[in-house]
């Protein structure tokens, strides 16, 4: 199975399509520009996004949307941006309007690899590359794949409990999993790295092995009910691995009407203003920071080459579980954000000094550093 870049001439005839701006969904939102009157209509192709929702975090809107546009513009393309809201057939139909309009690369944020491999190989077909952007779709075959080392991040999540943990000077603690959707390669790759870390210590007995559940869709509000009844069923867990800091927060709401946050580490993902507000709080342990903007800029500057035409150099590579493909990507790298550098979010521009030191966590932030 050839891996999907687009050629040359495949790229010249998608061209041909033209390029129109696609109409957004209901209950979907769309960015779309064109390029600058200056540039040559026929210079660079048609890119398309699509992300994947807006409920499970706020980095989609917040930060990725933020930075693709930012770099498209700069880079005088014309692109279309579009959230499919969490809904597999608005998904599919986003995909097919963008190339429909004239889109000669996709970029997505998979629902779930089944969904994202059909969009793809469609895509293929007529002529388009593609890109999975932060998720792997299994199976898909896209040209290129842009991420985070994934499993590294959970890895960090892994050391960051067990940190806190022994900062508690907690014996024999019952660890909880709250692990990401199902459906997700992410949260798989997730889980391999903080079980590299935990497992041993389940497996020599300096740790217990609590209840675990996975997030449908990463859906905080069944994260809610799910880590409420994990507490019911063990009433003395004394840690919880979070897959990121929507479910951290739901793991915390629960754990504050036990008053039992703050008593109990609880680890997150994604450096969310909520969840590094948590950590000031000292309800959350832990948090992962992963420079959204360096995912981004790498996937952009990777759709601009291609829709040029161009057939760009990736840096490493993964093999796709599914196939045994090589798929050529871009991986950055994370870093663990505890309340002693969440000032290096704030320093980096991730989040502002305004948004995250708001009412009482203005003394927390001084506390903390936070210039």
């Amino acid at each position: 199975m050839r891996k999907g870049i687009l050629s040359t001439t495949a790229a010249a005839a998608a061209l041909a399509l033209g390029l129109t701006a696609c109409g957004g969904e209901s209950g979907q939102t769309t960015t779309t520009s064109s390029a600058s009157a200056s540039e040559p209509a026929a210079a660079t192709g048609k890119i398309g996004v699509i992300l994947p929702d807006s409920k499970s975090s706020d980095r989609w809107e917040t930060a990725d949307r933020k930075y693709l546009q930012e770099a498209f513009e700069a880079a005088g393309v014309e692109y279309d941006i579009q959230n499919a809201q969490n809904d597999k057939t608005a998904f599919q139909t986003i995909a097919d309007q963008m190339i429909t309009n004239g889109a000669t690369v996709l970029m997505i944020v998979n629902l779930d690899s089944g969904t994202g491999k059909t969009v793809i190989e469609k895509a293929r077909s007529q002529g388009v590359a593609t890109i999975d952007y932060d998720r792997l779709t299994l199976g898909g075959g896209a040209a290129y794949y842009v991420s985070f080392d994934n499993t590294k991040v959970g890895q960090l999540q892994g050391e960051g409990l067990t940190k806190c943990l022994t900062d508690k000077k907690a014996d024999k603690p019952i660890v909880a999993y709250l692990n990401g959707s199902p459906t997700d390669n992410n949260a798989t790759l997730f889980k391999n790295g903080y079980d590299g870390v935990l497992k041993p210590k389940f497996d020599a007995g300096e740790y217990v092995k609590g209840p675990e559940q996975s997030v449908p869709d990463w859906d905080n509000t069944q994260a809610g009910t799910l880590f409420e009844q994990m507490l019911t069923e063990e009433p003395k867990i004394a840690g919880v691995l979070s897959a990121n800091d929507g479910l951290g927060n739901a793991a915390i709401t629960v754990l504050k009407k036990n008053n039992l946050n703050g008593k109990i580490p609880v680890t997150g993902q994604d450096a969310t203003v909520q969840g590094l507000q948590n950590i000031l709080a000292g309800d959350q342990c832990m948090t992962v920071y992963k420079a959204i903007k360096k995912e981004a800029d790498a996937a952009a500057k990777l759709a601009v080459a291609l829709a040029k035409g161009e057939k760009p150099a990736a840096g490493s590579s993964v093999e796709d579980p599914e196939t045994g493909q090589s798929v050529p990507s871009e991986l950055m790298e994370p870093q663990a954000i505890y309340f002693d550098n969440v000032k290096d979010v704030v320093a980096d521009g991730f989040v502002t000094k305004e948004e995250l030191c708001t009412g009482d966590f203005a003394d927390k932030c001084t506390e903390a550093g936070i210039q």
